[in-house]
């Protein structure tokens, strides 16, 4: 089967709290027909919930714009929202992902193919069994055609499970790459118990990119795991792997800036790195960051604005103190 034929879409759909937002927006109908089109796209390329044109050509919002027949400015809006709710996921190959992708495939419908095949495949054996072979004119032994679509169908099914599993890798749990992004998760539970278990599976693909195409090594992803969820403020903040990709060069330059303050303090200050603790030899090599004027800027702007949420922590802290 080279495709999903229906999806399921529940009843209860618009009472769903994220629908409910998105009615809210600016360009709600439109926006809300996107999703039902993404959805009908993943089914037309029945990848676990991948929509892409071809297994090496993703989708771009120029594509999308024109197959949905859509304005570009719209679909933009649409793909940032349904990404910023959650509803979708977006790769560095920028590769679309329906998240809880099993909500909307037709998962019992494929079950009951999968059954009535089997169950007609086996009642053509046994009648074929039972039929008295014929030959023709020249002799030559004529079976039923039955087999052939058996072996039709079997070719069919394991396209479709090739296709499924196309994308998946699965990553062994003793692997340096599971390890790293289940340690962020029991982390993360310590100061929440009841967070969402993630996909632990593509935390660890986004492990082995930080690993294979940043550079990183895995010292210096536990070091930040275990730095973050120890900060008041970035225990927040890093809620996966791709958020302390997307940050690390920040949080190096914070851990920095922080252990230079704690030293000429004399005492700890706000969060992450004790007195006590000695930094790696790693973070003592000189950075190179490349960041444009623009990011540059953004940047100074957002520690700025964490520094002086972590000097109001502090002082509300000593306040209490004081008042106790």
């Amino acid at each position: 089967m080279s495709d999903v034929k229906w999806i399921k879409l529940s009843t209860h759909m618009f009472e769903d709290e994220k629908i409910r937002l998105i009615e809210s927006m600016p360009e709600a109908d439109t926006i809300l027909i996107i999703w039902v089109k993404l959805l009908s796209q993943a089914g037309k390329t029945n990848a676990s919930g991948y929509i892409y044109l071809s297994e090496n050509i993703p989708y771009t919002e120029e594509m999308l714009a024109t197959i949905f027949n859509r304005p570009l400015n719209i679909v933009r809006m649409a793909l940032e929202t349904f990404k910023g709710f959650g509803m979708i996921e977006i790769a560095d190959d920028h590769m679309i992902n329906i998240a809880n992708w099993e909500k909307h495939q037709n998962v019992e419908g494929m079950d009951k193919i999968r059954e009535q095949n089997r169950i007609r495949k086996q009642k053509q054996r046994e009648k074929q069994k039972e039929l008295p072979m014929s030959r023709d004119g020249h002799g030559t032994v004529m079976q039923g055609h039955a087999t052939d679509i058996d072996k039709d169908i079997d070719i069919d099914i394991d396209i479709e499970k090739k296709k499924n599993n196309s994308r998946k890798q699965a990553y062994d749990e003793s692997s340096v790459y599971y390890q790293l992004a289940n340690r962020l998760y029991q982390k993360i539970l310590d100061n929440n118990p009841n967070h969402k278990q993630p996909d632990l599976q593509k935390w660890a693909n986004d492990v082995r990119l930080m690993m294979e195409r940043d550079d990183r090594t895995d010292e210096q992803i536990l070091f930040l795991i275990d730095w973050t969820q120890e900060h008041d403020f970035w225990q927040a903040n890093i809620l996966s792997i791709a958020k302390l990709r997307e940050k690390y060069d920040q949080l190096v330059l914070q851990v920095k800036s922080e252990r230079a303050a704690a030293e000429k303090a004399g005492k700890r200050r706000g969060s992450g790195v004790s007195r006590e603790e000695k930094l790696p030899g790693w973070f003592e090599q000189k950075e190179s960051i490349d960041l444009s004027e623009g990011e540059d800027a953004e940047f100074l702007r957002e520690r700025a604005a964490m520094e002086a949420e972590l000097r109001a922590r502090d002082a509300a802290k000593e306040k209490r103190e004081v008042l106790d």
